[in-house]
């Protein structure tokens, strides 16, 4: 068997001297070295707020030679989220073509009992007080859910109706499915209108009375590995309580946005596909909400273990909220391109007030960054314990990925262009 390769210079960003890539690659590490440290109970785990702390006391280069493993976490709102399920055949077999669990209609046009709940599927009688994050929610929590089904009959399903009760366990298969997920930082919203605004990141109140913003900042996972190094198809992370998998390049994924000196997006950048079984997960990391006069979305525990191989990954590892920057925007502009007010960063987000135009503005986080701490926590007691070790990606994500808008192109145009 052929021993891993060290991480090369290749991987490396590009802002980095020749001298420090030259120190990165002598001093690289293995996933194979720092797993079998693992197992025998040695390795050396920090949650990314320890390690902060550490790095100021003792340095960089220290962090590198030392720490094995830092530990992040994110709980935050993902409107982009769903589960797939498979109920069984009943007798007689019914290819169920519409779908209604709890009312709330799921996606039935996948095979003949397969179907996939959105969270923000809204209740054809309750509207938004309940959505398809809650049908999730009370899955999770060993409720019956009413399901209803309809096909046309067919000869080899011949029924046309069922209507029965399920819990999670009468499942066959039920796992979570996040489309897009851990977003690589994200925008601080705010309102210059007049008017109230209801959206995603909240309300945000007229004439700059307030701005939102949604990341744990320094303890966010892809804002520890900016350039995805050690974060790849096929990685092992904490979901919803429960081991859950990297499957893919997360939907609106883009590499275009503009980075800081540190290498940190100032805005939605990379984005993660996300996959575990919904049979091991938890409310307390995976819960409904409604978002007032939007829409329900959920809030999903992330955690990422993130091996410090390297002391270019050792720097990223330990950013801190002060050296991480977001934009401001505007988003009383009904455009796809919104005014950008400035840039602030997540300690003085935190900090409960920012300046915008010269206005003091109250902020509020749409994500819990006490639960974020929480699930690094848990993570690193995972790995400490020998629950938990790393998988080295089966595949990168990709380094280029432009996010295009949708263009509007009319009947006649496509008869012109054709």
């Amino acid at each position: 068997m052929k021993s891993e390769k060290k991480l090369s210079t290749i991987t490396l960003s590009p802002h980095l001297s020749p001298l420090t890539r030259k120190g990165c690659d002598l001093m690289a590490k293995t996933f194979s070295e720092i797993n079998k440290k693992i197992k025998k109970g040695n390795a050396v785990v920090l949650t990314a707020e320890e390690v902060i702390k550490m790095a100021d006391t003792e340095g960089i280069s220290k962090v590198a030679e030392k720490v094995d493993v830092v530990t992040t976490g994110t709980f935050g709102p993902m409107c982009s989220s769903g589960a797939f399920l498979n109920f069984g055949h009943s007798d007689p077999p019914v290819k169920m073509s519409e779908v209604l669990l709890n009312d709330v209609p799921a996606y039935g046009a996948l095979a003949a009992v397969d179907a996939y709940i959105g969270v923000p599927a809204i209740s054809r009688t309750k509207g938004m007080d309940y959505g398809g994050a809650h049908v999730i929610e009370d899955l999770i929590n060993g409720k019956e859910i009413k399901l209803v089904a309809s096909s046309s009959g067919t000869n080899c399903y011949p029924g046309k109706y069922v209507e029965t009760y399920f819990t999670l366990n009468d499942l066959n298969q039920a796992y979570l499915y996040n489309p897009r997920n851990a977003y690589q930082n994200y925008s601080c919203a705010t309102n210059s209108s007049s008017k109230t605004l209801f959206t995603y990141m909240g309300i945000l109140m007229p004439n700059l009375s307030n701005a939102t913003y949604c990341s744990a900042g320094q303890l966010s996972p892809l804002l520890k590995d900016p350039y995805l190094q050690t974060i790849g198809i096929g990685t092992r992370i904490f979901l919803g309580g429960a081991t859950g998998y990297v499957a893919w390049e997360g939907t609106q994924y883009n590499t275009k946005r503009k980075r800081t000196e540190k290498g940190i997006p100032t805005g939605s950048a990379a984005t993660l596909a996300l996959v575990g079984d919904l049979k091991e997960m938890s409310s307390d990391y995976l819960r409904a909400c409604v978002m007032y006069k939007y829409g329900v979305s959920m809030f999903v525990g992330i955690g990422i273990p993130i091996p410090v191989l390297n002391e270019e990954i050792a720097r990223t590892v330990c950013i801190k909220d002060s050296e991480i920057y977001t934009d401001i925007i505007d988003y009383s502009v009904p455009s796809l391109s919104k005014p950008v007010l400035g840039k602030v960063n997540y300690e003085e987000l935190r900090s409960g007030t920012i300046e915008i135009n010269g206005k003091k503005v109250p902020t509020a986080s749409m994500s819990s960054y006490k639960k974020a701490r929480e699930i690094s926590h848990i993570l690193k007691e995972w790995i400490v314990e020998k629950k938990f070790t790393l998988t080295r990606p089966v595949a990168p994500l990709p380094v280029e990925r432009e996010f295009k808008s949708l263009k509007i192109i009319t009947r006649e145009e496509v008869k012109i262009n054709g």
